[in-house]
């Protein structure tokens, strides 16, 4: 499998889990799934997102990989190969390193207090981004936990006991009630949705290493 084709993610036949690692092997995993007359609805889940990845399918196994290898060679600033299929329209051109070029619209007082600054605005923009990144990496990790949490469990256990509970508690950071409601759901599906949400009940820390 090319080494291109880098995009970790979990795949689901219904409640069971049928494949997880790299995307390319997990498409051929889905494929063989599929092609034996699998009945269940198949789902495919970013393991960083948990965003839906969409795959083609058709033809041989040798024509999914194909596939796979143009959405990686096509991926550039994208991120990831399941960005790539999703929007390989905007493939062609992209920078694949470096600096990438966006509009960014601020009102008058705002372009000039950057101006102000040395090395002009993308400068003192690029300061104020990696400050408010090292800042609130605590709290980025939380809700980006939470946000991949919420997003598996909707899309696959929306119909469980107890989801709209779960939901609250994880967004409530209330760790032992989560884990709790979950406990009667699909083993597969538990075991998942706690891997993903795990990062949103560990304990937060300031940039001094104090406890929040």
């Amino acid at each position: 499998m090319n080494e291109r084709i880098s995009t970790r993610c979990t795949a689901f036949a219904g409640n069971r889990r049928i494949a997880s690692g790299e995307l390319g092997s997990v498409a051929l995993a889905v494929k063989n799934v599929v092609d034996q007359g699998n009945q269940e609805p198949v789902l495919v889940f970013d393991d960083s997102t948990s965003a839906l990845i969409e795959l083609d399918l058709r033809g041989t196994a040798g024509d999914v990989t194909q596939r796979l290898e143009r959405a990686a060679e096509h991926a550039g600033t994208a991120g990831s190969v399941c960005h790539a299929l999703a929007d390989a329209h905007r493939g062609a051109g992209r920078p694949r390193l470096g600096v990438v070029a966006r509009e960014v619209t601020l009102l008058p007082r705002h372009w000039d207090w950057l101006a102000s600054h040395p090395g002009g605005a993308s400068v003192a923009l690029r300061k104020l981004v990696e400050e408010a990144r090292r800042s609130n990496a605590g709290k980025d990790r939380v809700r980006q936990a939470q946000e991949a949490g919420y997003r598996f469990m909707s899309a696959i256990a929306g119909h469980q006991i107890g989801f709209e509970e779960a939901t609250r508690a994880l967004f409530a950071g209330n760790a032992a009630r989560f884990e709790e409601l979950v406990q009667a759901w699909p083993a597969d599906v538990r075991h998942h949705a706690k891997k993903l949400v795990a990062a949103a009940f560990e304990p937060q820390t300031t940039p001094d290493g104090s406890d929040v």
